[in-house]
């Protein structure tokens, strides 16, 4: 299995609809507007693309398009979790099939197993596939946290587990994770606000909301990083900070999806459970969006 750098910025996508289908031509635009923007890699199907919604159907076709507009110019990192071990494989195995660089594989959420549950799961995954497995932490929408022992022990049983994406919000456990995992091994941070923190703790990058509508300043926020420009960086950091954080003064991907409603990339469609912004709250995004010179 050929490495794979994630060092960079790569796009938590949306997934635009238009009168409660598939928006395929807003999705195009998208895509290709982050390649444009120069990003590193794109994430279709994750969190922010309302995967619990989409029918089967409707999550291979959304990466079949990531796929084939990405055509190599970008990384496509497929989400295929689930809290089905046998749906997870099957995900994945199908990301596989149509292309996908890579498979970002959340933890199991609602079932709330076990450690030695959550290993037997994420192996079972990695040994159905060769395309590299990219873990998924995030506590507040899983209620349960990838162990760091788990971690450290599918880094070394399955060679295709090479990164996490991290979004705890706990730069301590980035500390943890660098000190015991391989150099090798690839920490993404999940969180906007925290990617210039969790650089500083060792994560090579980010998987981000926020650069569906920032994807140049996002990846060169990154890159200034790695690059030992810390000041440039954390200037991005701080000019955006405002953004970051109105981006999720509602649930994820609610506020994104009404900022490229403003800036007229797709609808700001989402499926039930999520609704449409509070009036109140719209307005402060909007109004950031604007001091922000992004509309």
């Amino acid at each position: 299995m050929p490495s794979i750098s994630f060092a960079g910025a790569h796009t938590a996508l949306v997934t635009p609809f238009k009168d409660g289908a598939l928006d395929e031509a807003a999705l195009t635009l998208l895509i290709e507007t982050q390649i444009q923007g120069g990003i590193t890699g794109i994430v279709p199907v994750g969190t922010t693309g309302e995967s619990p919604t989409l029918s089967h159907e409707e999550h291979h076709r959304v990466i079949e398009i990531a796929v084939k507009v990405a055509a190599k110019r970008v990384l496509v990192i497929a989400g295929t979790g689930s809290n089905a071990t046998s749906e997870a494989v099957e995900l994945t195995i199908e990301a596989d099939k149509l292309g996908a660089d890579a498979a970002l594989v959340v933890a199991p959420y609602y079932n709330k197993p076990s450690p030695e549950g959550l290993y037997r799961h994420f192996k079972k995954v990695a040994d159905s596939v060769s395309i590299p497995i990219v873990l998924y932490s995030i506590p507040g929408r899983c209620g349960i946290e990838i162990p760091v022992p788990v971690i450290v022990r599918l880094a070394a049983d399955c060679p295709n587990v090479v990164a996490i994406k991290e979004a705890g919000g706990n730069v301590e456990r980035v500390h943890q994770l660098r000190a015991a995992l391989p150099e090798s091994f690839q920490i993404l941070s999940g969180d906007d606000a925290l990617t210039f923190p969790f650089m500083a703790a060792g994560a090579v990058g980010v998987v981000s909301v926020a650069s569906n509508i920032i994807p140049t300043e996002v990846e060169r926020l990154v890159q200034t990083f790695l690059k030992g420009d810390l000041g440039k960086s954390e200037e991005i950091h701080n000019r955006y900070a405002p953004l970051f954080r109105d981006l999720f003064i509602e649930p994820n991907p609610v506020p994104v999806k009404t900022a490229l409603a403003a800036k007229g990339v797709c609808q700001d469609d989402v499926r039930l459970p999520l609704c449409e912004m509070t009036l109140e709250n719209k307005k402060t995004l909007l109004k950031t969006l604007d001091e922000s010179n992004l509309i």
